[in-house]
């Protein structure tokens, strides 16, 4: 449903979540939610570069949030790291398609639909749901 790279954006948000105020640092997150240690600073960089995660160098410094998780939502996270495609003119290239034929509207309103769908549920609401099964990690 979605790439790789955007399940462990989703997994390492939701760990700085958990304690917004604190740092952590990379080799911390790549641990605790299961992403390999390389990948992990890929995928940290772009969501530094997106302005959701800051980046704080030296001793007691880390990865935190830039806004409160209630402000986040999982639309934002796919989308600073791996935007949903959307079909925007005919993928074959066929000159008399001026519009999408109705496969490719298809398509691109199910891409629609799940922009929509992550737009709709913050980072805190996936905290605070009333479940023992923690979102996307182990709980320490």
């Amino acid at each position: 449903m979605i790439p790789k790279t955007a399940e462990y954006a989703l997994r390492a948000v939701v760990l700085l979540a958990r304690a917004p105020e604190q740092a952590h640092s990379a080799e911390e997150i790549a641990e605790s939610v299961r992403v390999p240690r390389r990948y992990a600073h890929k995928v940290l960089q772009a969501l530094v570069r997106a302005r959701l995660v800051r980046s704080q160098p030296g001793p007691g410094g880390g990865y935190s949030l830039v806004r409160p998780p209630e402000n986040i939502s999982i639309l934002d996270v796919v989308a600073a790291v791996e935007p949903i495609p959307r079909i925007r003119r005919c993928p074959l290239g066929l000159k008399s398609h001026t519009s999408l034929c109705p496969l490719h509207r298809e398509l691109d309103e199910a891409a629609a639909a799940t922009e929509r769908a992550f737009a709709r549920v913050t980072i805190a609401q996936l905290l605070n749901q009333p479940d023992s099964v923690p979102p996307l990690c182990e709980l320490r």
